[in-house]
């Protein structure tokens, strides 16, 4: 039964460009690069893994050594400085070395090749370095070779492998006799099937399942990597330097991750930059403002030199012709052309008055040498707060061209916030919604992201590019709970929402046009209920006490007994149906714990509550936080922290659904909680110059289907793209195909919005004229 009918009358006026809209972000977590993206069958090639990565690394992970002593990383005599370590086998008996590869291991296909390399130097005469390709029992799955290596000096050698049998559990393993003395580095094993078919490139299907998102853009590498690390580029712990990633893959130095893994940068920035040629996306590189604010690591201003200079070098990198310096390199490279860099982004959620007393140095630079280019600034990873508030007044004062914002959030507050763009300043900087999600992969999830995806494409002209985040998880090195394409070693499993990315990237448009839905029936307001209820307290990694609770109703004021919390202890203290109250207490952290402590209030219903945080991330912020059920959304931000044995006077101000913070007199908090409100469908229209054919877009985030009337030939002979399914519908490695997706003919007038679907539209070419 349909319980809704709305008319579609489709316009002629033209509205907002969406230009490069909707696009996709590339960070190495979850093993997105290494393990991942990064074709590299080899865990470890060059023995650089060390306890800098991460605590339980060492140079021989993922590896078997038959006999240690026989088998050992040293750094004397190096293949070159960037890359010290390497393997020295003095073989007192036969040995044996064994990659393990990533995941359960290597997927070795009957039928493939394989491209197998290492450098290598003997160090008593000519020796024969047997090289298996085996299954996880040591079988081998391809012909076994040998490589004599015979130079004293160090050398590349090569083989390529045709795989006999198929296994998901492969292994790569090298034989030396008894009495072999020799040193081996960078050993690599590289499927011939690389996406495109490059050399040191992405694995094809992953590649393949970017280019079927037809993105406009690609932002990379990140992502909290590019401003973590050390300030000194040599540094085995440095920030991410585009200069290290380029050129000879051994000559690539090992860093840090920050995500707790080694990062090879064997996918470097032009394997990125020849990645975003590959799936018709602009490059968005970003880089980093000489700035760590994880860990308060600053450049001196009068040393930003260099910083400036990789930024206008990395320009002349991807646009320069082949007569400039780094124009000359990229064609060395192998890609004369340039690659028509259009947007650069200096820093990422950078929080602190630091990075931003660095950011007008960038701008005046780069603009004063490339005045085309487009630059983004940032406002922090919190949607709202003095942060944020102080990235776009950065950018206003420094005319940025965007502003990075972030934010992941539940879906209470996506379907709360639908109209946030409409009171942007259409003359100001344009908001760059660089990384968001809705916190889960399932349907009812992917569906409201696409209601708040109506939102971005309806203001255009304020919101200039939109990418959720993060993109890749490897199953096997989960960081990060929420991604958009999910695999392991043999298969991909892209997740629900990526097919509403999809959807919205294929069916974007050029332009918005105007339109009316008629006898549209009213929105549901399905929370708008003053923030009452009980009130308690919870520790946060940290132990605190509470001491001077009082509740000021406007009635009566109430005092509560004392409590000391302890980490996540959580102790209850009262109650109030009052709309406008007060509650004021003193905390004090008693001891040297990384976080703090939080004041929760206005719980109703058992998994839901407002929480204002003490300490936060890392013992950064002052947030208010709704928590609901596994998920939460920081609706506003500040950046303080909590000294140990010091007491705060703190005092909470909650006036129906607007509340206010302060510590020790100072209004440190200060937000309105707006009500959840459920449209009975989220539309928008757009043409597209390119192919001459209208788009009309429909969301439907409820459990009643939807009609919809169009009362135009334009759609006549169309198509309408439809994806729907249950709420908690969700896609594994091995059930991919957990919605219905569907691409029908579009016959008569009517459009049905089955209950959680997302919907597309598409006129017939010869209707699509203006």
């Amino acid at each position: 039964m349909i319980l809704n009918s709305s008319q579609l009358v489709p316009g002629t006026k033209f509205g907002a460009a969406l230009n490069d809209l909707f696009g996709i972000f590339f960070e190495d977590i979850n093993h997105a690069a290494d393990g991942g993206l990064y074709a590299e069958m080899v865990q470890n090639r060059s023995f650089e893994f060390a306890p800098i990565d991460n605590d339980a690394y060492q140079p021989t992970t993922a590896w078997q050594l038959s006999d240690p002593t026989s088998l050992k990383v040293d750094d004397k005599d190096p293949l070159n400085t960037k890359n010290r370590h390497y393997l020295e086998v003095n073989a007192r008996q036969d040995v044996e070395l064994t990659n393990l590869g990533f995941n359960q291991g290597m997927y070795l296909e009957a039928g493939k090749k394989y491209h197998f390399s290492f450098f290598a130097k003997t160090l008593n005469g000519q020796k024969d370095v047997n090289v298996h390709l085996t299954d996880k029992a040591g079988d081998d799955v391809a012909v076994p070779t040998v490589i004599p290596v015979e130079s004293h000096q160090w050398l590349k050698y090569t083989l390529t492998f045709v795989g006999d049998r198929t296994t998901t559990e492969g292994r790569l393993t090298l034989k030396f006799e008894q009495g072999t003395h020799l040193l081996i580095d960078m050993i690599s094993l590289f499927p011939d099937d690389t996406f495109n078919h490059r050399q040191n490139y992405v694995r094809k299907d992953l590649g393949e399942a970017l280019k079927a998102l037809h993105p406009k853009f690609l932002r990379f590498p990140g992502g909290c990597l590019v401003h973590d690390g050390q300030l000194d580029p040599d540094d085995r712990g440095a920030m991410y330097r585009w200069k290290n990633s380029i050129g000879a893959v051994e000559q690539r130095p090992a860093r840090r991750n920050n995500w707790g893994y080694n990062q090879t940068l064997g996918l470097g920035y032009f394997e990125y930059f020849e990645l975003s040629e590959d799936i018709g996306a602009k490059p968005l590189p970003v880089l980093p403002g000489g700035y760590d604010p994880h860990h308060d690591r600053e450049a001196p201003i009068d040393q930003l030199g260099e910083w400036i200079d990789d930024a206008l070098d990395l320009i002349e990198f991807a646009n320069g012709s082949t007569d400039t310096k780094w124009g000359k390199i990229r064609a060395n490279l192998g890609h004369p052309k340039p690659f028509h860099l259009e947007y650069l982004a200096i820093g990422n959620e950078e929080v602190g008055q630091a990075f931003f007393d660095r950011y007008p140095y960038f701008h005046k630079a780069i603009k004063a040498k490339y005045p085309d280019i487009k630059l983004i600034n940032t406002a922090g990873p919190f949607a709202a707060g003095k942060e944020f508030d102080r990235g776009w007044q950065s950018a206003r004062e420094n005319h940025s061209d965007l502003v990075d914002e972030h934010y992941y959030m539940d879906p209470e507050w996506f379907l709360a916030n639908q109209h946030r763009y409409d009171s942007y300043d259409p003359k100001g900087p344009k908001a760059f919604l660089g990384e968001y999600a809705s916190k889960a992969n399932q349907w009812y999830n992917a569906v409201v992201e696409a209601s708040y995806m109506i939102g971005l494409e309806r203001n255009a002209d304020k919101v200039g590019l939109a990418c959720y985040a993060p993109l890749f998880c490897n199953v096997d090195y989960e960081n990060w709970g929420t991604d958009l394409i999910y695999f392991d070693q043999k298969e991909v499993s892209p997740t629900v929402n990526y097919f509403v990315q999809q959807l919205f990237m294929k069916y974007q448009g050029t332009d918005n046009v105007a339109y009316q839905l008629k006898d549209l029936p009213k929105a549901k307001v399905v929370d708008d209920q003053p923030i009452v209820g009980k009130f308690f307290v919870q520790g946060d990694k940290a132990r605190a006490k509470f001491e001077n609770i009082v509740l000021d109703d406007g009635q009566q004021k109430q005092k509560f007994a004392s409590q000391i919390v302890d980490h996540e202890e959580k102790v209850e203290l009262g109650s109030t149906d009052a709309t406008n109250y007060t509650i004021t207490f003193d905390v004090t952290k008693t001891d040297q714990d990384s976080k703090g402590t939080h004041f929760c209030f206005g719980q109703q219903e058992s998994d839901k509550w407002f929480v204002w945080i003490l300490g936060g991330w890392a013992n950064t912020d002052s947030m208010v936080r709704v928590h609901h059920g596994k998920a939460d959304s920081d609706w506003t931000q500040t950046t303080w922290s909590m000294a140990k044995g010091r007491t705060y006077h703190c005092k909470l101000v909650v006036d129906d659904r607007h509340v206010q913070t302060f510590i020790d007199g100072q209004l440190i908090n200060d937000v309105v909680i707006t009500p959840t409100v459920i449209e009975p469908m989220y539309t928008n229209m757009t043409y597209n110059r390119n192919t001459n054919q209208y788009y009309f877009k429909a969301v439907n985030v409820t459990g009643q289907p939807k009609e919809i009337t169009v009362d135009s030939e334009r759609f006549a002979n169309g198509s309408v793209y439809q994806l729907s399914g249950r709420p908690d519908a969700e896609n594994h490695l091995g059930a991919n195909n957990q919605i219905e997706r569907q691409n029908v003919p579009f016959s008569g007038h009517q459009l049905i919005l089955p209950p959680y679907s997302v919907s597309a539209l598409v006129s017939a070419k010869q209707f699509g004229t203006r």
